[in-house]
């Protein structure tokens, strides 16, 4: 038998088993599933996800540090690199990594009334820099991490791949170079699908997991959508056959164009448990905000879900919230976490001597000349750096109430 004909045999074998895992003793549904506009929950009722963001964490941005010209997460790391260097740089993201999403995190998320989380996440954490690329890396444990607490403290987990292969936004999101170059590469998209097949086949029989994002946020506005546009919705085809070869028991998010916008490119559903995904920030809140989407829900008969919003004051979180509620969508607010913030739930109280850190980020830094010239001491910077890793515990935080207010979770 061809190696070709051997996989496709494993795959029906894995499929097998886990359409078998999928039900229970009684033939409900292990996992949260779809009918028509609803999702379904473990119990058989309509579910209506109430979720936060862990943005920051396994894809740092630069606003969140206070910085602004090292925003993207291979910029912020060149940074830290320049301050304390490499070897004292992987212990910082190694901690980093410890700190910034613990267990209490996930208790307090649950006790606040939060019943979902989105995990955002680049893939640089899930393969090497190896030529070709393997699929390992620090992030398969880390997911491994939250989701075993968030299965202990009864949370759902949408995994997000925040950062793909090739760069799918454009921006720094996507910690890229500047481009969507995803989807005119096809070994980036290759590495995508393989890499979204791997995570699949992690979890396919955890009921935690309740879905996959594909690709947050594809296809900035300033580039030519009328090209890169048309190649969305294929690529997403790729990446859900890759998946359903090891899983038929999870959702799949997909998010529009135009930074979750544009449902445009979508044609008829080509999966039986697709969810679409928007995300709205800084508009004026009313019905004619979300239109579009309800109307896309209507014409196919399929979940509709807002996967990130906020970055505003209290009153507009709850006004959003209270909408998106009264049209039976349910939500994921962004960010749970970032420093010296009200827009959020926890706050990290900033650093002593965190302006020192930002001074050098933000500062004439083209040259090895200038590095040289501009790096603060050494003890202030590790000072700082220390200080830092310890005040992202969720202990040392502060909570934003009116943030939770907002959100009338409890």
């Amino acid at each position: 038998m061809t190696w070709c004909g051997k996989r496709q045999v494993l795959c029906w074998i894995i499929l097998l088993l886990s359409l078998v895992a999928s039900t229970s003793i009684h033939g409900q549904s292990r996992f949260v599933t779809t009918h028509g506009k609803d999702l379904i929950s473990t119990d058989g009722k309509p579910l209506l996800l109430k979720g936060i963001n862990l943005g920051n964490w396994l894809l740092p941005e630069g606003y969140m540090f206070k910085f602004k010209s090292a925003n993207s997460p291979r910029l912020i790391q060149t940074v830290i690199n320049e301050l304390v260097g490499e070897d004292e740089g992987r212990r910082f993201w190694k901690t980093y990594h410890q700190n910034y999403i613990t267990r209490e995190d996930i208790r307090f998320i649950k006790q606040s009334g939060f019943n979902s989380v989105r995990v955002p996440f680049s893939y640089r954490l899930f393969v090497s820099e190896a030529e070709p690329e393997k699929l390992e890396g620090a992030g398969y444990e880390l997911l491994d991490r939250v989701v075993d607490w968030c299965k202990k403290e009864g949370l759902f987990v949408i995994l997000d791949m925040h950062a793909a292969p090739g760069g799918q936004t454009g921006d720094n999101i996507d910690d890229g170079w500047g481009y969507p170059f995803l989807f005119e590469s096809p070994e980036s998209q290759e590495l995508t699908v393989n890499l979204w097949r791997k995570i699949a086949a992690r979890y396919r029989n955890e009921p935690t997991v309740i879905g996959y994002d594909l690709l947050n946020e594809p296809i900035a506005h300033y580039f030519d959508a009328a090209n890169l546009n048309p190649k969305l919705e294929p690529l997403y085809r790729k990446i859900v056959a890759g998946i359903r070869e090891v899983d038929r028991n999870h959702l799949i998010f997909l998010g529009g164009a135009q930074w979750d916008t544009n449902f445009k490119i979508f044609g008829p559903p080509f999966d039986a448990k697709l969810v679409y995904t928007f995300h709205k920030y800084w508009m004026e809140v009313n019905q004619g905000a979300i239109q579009e989407y309800l109307d896309f829900r209507d014409k196919y008969n399929v979940p509709v879900w807002m996967g990130e919003s906020g970055e505003n004051t209290d009153e507009w979180i709850s006004s959003f919230r209270t909408l998106l509620e009264q049209n039976k969508i349910g939500w994921c607010f962004w960010p749970y976490k970032r420093m010296d913030a009200t827009s959020c739930v926890a706050s990290i109280n900033k650093p002593v001597d965190w302006d020192v850190i930002v001074g050098f980020a933000e500062g004439p830094r083209t040259t090895f000349e200038e590095v040289r010239k501009h790096r603060p001491p050494k003890e202030k910077v590790q000072q700082a750096l220390s200080d830092y890793l310890e005040r992202i515990k969720f202990a040392n935080c502060r909570v934003n109430q009116g943030y939770l207010k907002a959100l009338a979770l409890k």
